[in-house]
Parts: C-alpha cells; structure tokens; sequence
C-alpha cells in the first residue's frame, strides 16, 4: 500500500477555510487532520464540533479526528454525527482504553489510539490486534510548527514489530514536525499515514507540496 498523507487543518487560513478544504479535495491528500485540543489534556485549544460540520458538506475525503481532549470517550456519538470517519484517542487520556476503542466500532467508525512521545509502545501489547491506526507524536502535542524529536524513527520500528506480531492491521501514523527532511526516512522506518500541517499550509504551493510528500519527490 502506498503511503496516505493527512493534512492538518490547524495549520489552515481560518478566515478562508472552505478555499483550504477546496485545495485538500483537489491534492493528493487521503484525508482531512482534524486537531481537536480541550485546553486541559493539551495546553492549547483548537476547534470543535461547529468546525466539522459546517465543512463536512464540502469534503470529499474521510475525516481523520485526532482527540486531545480528557474523557474522550464522551463525545464518541457527538463527533461520529458530525463526520468523523475515524476516531483517535490519546492512550494518556483513557482509562478504559478497551471498552473505548469498542465503542468507537460500534459506532461505525475506525478506532485509532496516539502516543504521546514519553509513552512506551509496550503500553500497546494488550490493546494493538484491536486498532485501525496508530499515531505516534512526534512532538509533544498542543501547538503547530515544533521540531520534530529523532527518537521517533526509534519508537516506530518498535510499534511496526509489535503489529506484525500482533498480526494488527492497524495503519502507524506519525504527527509533528514531518517535512521533506524526515518523509522518507519515516516511510522507511515503518510509517503508514503522515500527518503535515504547517509544511504544507505554510507553503508557497500547498498542493504541490502535498504532492511531493505523497511521491517523496523533493
């Protein structure tokens, strides 16, 4: 399978939005990033519900929600009737991880769980064979535009040995700091799913550059 890249809406124009999620439909992007920060698990907030909806009638690629938020598992419904296509939980913020990621599949949605970049992949053995996806931070979450941590490259050939094991088919994504630097390397290492925000919002051509960071042409 070839490699799916998600761009982060927090990175975006918000006072052009509907222009940015026109630019995502017509790129070779896979999915739509949806950042989702409470305040309190992240020291940052974001955006919520009134955002999905209001551009889920002009997306036309899945939504890729990423929780930042503590208790996540109270907004299952919430997010799955404003488009979610997958739901992302923090293992940090979940105390009943299991039943969570169940309920996030009977929901009709994929269930995907991040780490943040101080948690072991170990902490995934009981809870892996029942994923869709994986996220790995690459920096610590909460704010757009941070250096991206070496000890990732180190943490995802650990998590891609652990979903062969496990027989997984959950997809390991990374978030932070990804760039025309480090693409390649993290495709090689084991990544799946690349998560871009501001170097691609930030950039003088976003659509080519989601372009190159889906054929690693640089």
């Amino acid at each position: 399978m070839k490699h799916l890249i998600a761009p982060s809406l927090l990175a975006a124009d918000f006072s052009n939005l509907k222009k940015d999620v026109e630019m995502i439909n017509n790129s070779e992007a896979d999915w739509f990033h949806l950042d989702i920060m409470d305040g309190v698990f992240v020291p940052n907030i974001s955006f919520g519900i009134p955002i999905l909806e209001s551009i889920k009638p002009l997306a036309k690629k899945p939504f890729d929600v990423h929780l930042m938020i503590e208790k996540p598992e109270r907004y299952i419904e919430t997010f799955k009737n404003a488009g979610a296509d997958l739901y992302n939980v923090h293992y940090e913020a979940s105390t009943h991880l299991h039943r969570t990621v169940q309920t996030i599949h009977a929901n009709d949605m994929k269930a995907g769980v991040t780490l943040n970049p101080h948690t072991p992949i170990s902490m995934l053995e009981d809870i892996v064979s029942e994923l869709d996806l994986v996220l790995l931070m690459s920096v610590n979450p909460g704010f757009g535009g941070q250096k991206f941590i070496e000890n990732t490259y180190s943490k995802l050939e650990q998590l891609k040995e652990l979903v062969l094991r496990k027989n997984s088919r959950a997809l390991i994504q990374v978030d932070g700091g990804v760039d025309n630097t480090n693409a390649q390397q993290l495709i090689e290492k084991g990544a799946d799913v690349l998560v871009a925000g501001s170097y691609v919002f930030k950039s003088p051509d976003p659509m080519k550059t989601i372009e190159g960071l889906k054929n690693l042409a640089f």
